[in-house]
């Protein structure tokens, strides 16, 4: 059995990820083919830059893409060198015995682990934003749609004032597109500096081409080139860790609203999904928006254990201690950015229910507004402790002539929600 298809790679305690695109990109095979692509293109960029020769360089891309690496015995043998690198480049170099003296040549197994990690965060990425788009789009929609439903607006927990569902389902779509662009900001870098960050391998081979190697390898492998080596400098890292937690706690916050939303006394929205318990056959558990929610939880811890400060030019465990967050961050956001997507897609919303619930305190929903006209004193003595607003002798009493009903009717005020989704929604129709 390999990694890839045991229990702790397979999702079972986090079944967010569970069969995602997120799992499949980030696998332990997934990992191992990123770092064989970075090997075969410092050989290519090598070879364009005349440092190996051409056919060295072809040899080592053939034979790095048909390589088919056991994870497991890869993570066995890596055990005497802390880095799953040295072994795989053993292997590289068996399948190409007349070129195996130009694998690897001049790199180091940072160099290679942190190019793999970049390269797998980019394409978990990439997935994680067309699912946003998906979750945003389905947003768009059901804030427009749901523009002037009046409901509560909750806070603490208790009714505060009327609100409109477009706003609480436009003030999601915010938080996405902040996470979104926040993502589609991200640079991730290549990686290539030799035993120390130096290029001193690069350089005495040729120093006037060490500097462009650093540029022809990103272009090679497809990421951006770094200004210098960053093995002891992470911020690259701890960038990509802070995007994922914020698209994770964005992600996170309609899963928890949904789940509070959901519950059986409150019955404003449900899941499309059947939401079953194993006990009570009754149940229609949120189970989506708890996927969502427990990723949400879990990924910004995560991402506190990445760019931890090391020490000298190279970490002893804080740069190793990365790996393994990092996956979890990008497969727990990648899981719950899917999910989203069938979440939002397929919810079921109940404007009945809101209005209903908006009615349930018997006017004190709308009590700042009734402040403004009676002082709030004069609204404290005639407000019981329950039961409906005893208005009309008071507004006589006043010298007020509006109707009670109109000034107790929830959807006369909403303030500005229904405006402020138009905005939300125009904001996101002109991003690209």
């Amino acid at each position: 059995m390999t990694s890839d298809s045991m229990g702790a790679d397979g999702g079972l305690l986090a079944p967010v990820r569970a069969g995602t695109k997120a799992e499949a990109i980030t696998s332990d095979t997934a990992w191992l083919r990123a770092m064989l692509e970075a090997e075969a293109a410092l050989a290519r960029a090598q070879g364009r830059l005349g440092l190996i020769p051409a056919e060295a360089a072809a040899a080592i891309d053939r034979a790095a893409a048909t390589l088919v690496p056991d994870p497991a015995g890869v993570a066995a043998r890596s055990r005497q060198s802390a880095t799953p690198v040295v072994p795989l480049v053993a292997d590289l170099r068996q399948a190409v015995p007349g070129a195996a003296g130009h694998v690897h040549r001049g790199a180091t197994s940072q160099d290679i682990v942190d190019t793999a990690a970049m390269l797998v965060a980019a394409r978990t990425v990439r997935a994680v934003v067309g699912d946003l788009g998906v979750v945003m789009d389905a947003l768009c929609e059901l804030a427009g749609r749901h523009r002037d439903t009046v409901m509560a607006a909750r806070t603490l927990g208790q009714h505060a004032v009327p609100t409109t569902f477009g706003l609480k389902a436009a003030q999601w779509l915010a938080g996405l597109m902040r996470a979104r662009a926040r993502l589609r900001e991200l640079r991730l870098p290549a990686q290539l500096g030799g035993a120390a960050g130096t290029l001193a391998a690069f350089a005495e081979q040729d120093p006037s081409t060490a500097l462009p190697l650093v540029e022809v390898f990103a272009e090679e492998v497809g990421l951006a080139a770094p200004a210098a080596p960053w093995h002891a400098e992470r911020s690259a890292v701890t960038d990509l860790g802070a995007a994922l937690a914020g698209t994770a706690r964005a992600l996170g916050k309609p899963a928890t609203d949904i789940i509070l939303m959901a519950q059986t006394e409150v019955g404003e929205v449900a899941e499309s999904s059947s939401g079953g318990s194993s006990a009570m056959p009754q149940k229609r558990n949120p189970a989506l928006s708890v996927l969502v929610r427990s990723a949400a939880l879990q990924v910004p811890a995560y991402a506190q254990v990445l760019g931890q400060v090391g020490e000298h030019e190279r970490a002893a465990g804080a740069w190793q201690a990365e790996w393994l967050p990092l996956r979890e961050a990008l497969r727990l956001t990648g899981g719950a950015a899917e999910t989203a997507a069938e979440l939002v897609g397929g919810l079921q919303v109940f404007p009945e229910r809101m209005r209903a619930n908006a009615g349930l305190t018997g006017g004190r929903l709308v009590a700042e507004r009734l402040a403004a006209h009676l002082g709030r004193d004069r609204l404290a003595a005639i407000m019981p402790e329950r039961g409906p607003l005893e208005l009309g002798d008071a507004l006589a009493e006043a010298g007020l002539t509006r109707d009670p009903d109109e000034l107790l009717d929830p959807s006369a005020y909403v303030g500005a929600a229904p405006e402020l989704v138009d905005r939300i929604l125009a904001t996101y129709r002109e991003q690209p």
